[in-house]
């Protein structure tokens, strides 16, 4: 296999795409997001993550492009941005978190 001369560049990129995966809450996070949009209290009832921390994650996902929001008065939606996002958190369950029974 020959390696293009784009490659490295390419590898950074997703090195930086998966920075946004590498901690456990975040995963959560994305986790209740693939069942479909949810708001920030909904989020914080289904991972039991403090909403100061919730913050966080939140901002970091956003500012990763990974997921995106809407604001609905006061209330703010998270729903996952990044299609390739989607297609890894959907691998991941499938591995790691569907009950085999």
């Amino acid at each position: 296999m020959v390696l293009s001369s784009e490659m490295p560049a390419k590898a950074e990129t997703v090195a930086d795409f998966l920075k946004g995966f590498a901690n456990p809450h975040r995963l959560l996070v994305l986790c209740c997001l693939i069942e479909g949009e949810k708001s920030v209290s909904e989020l914080i009832d289904a991972t039991g993550i403090p909403p100061a921390s919730m913050s966080q994650h939140l901002s970091k996902l956003k500012d990763e492009g990974i997921i995106t929001f809407r604001r609905e008065h006061r209330t703010l939606f998270y729903t996952i941005d990044h299609p390739a996002t989607r297609d890894l958190m959907e691998l991941l369950y499938n591995r790691f978190c569907k009950d085999e029974t």
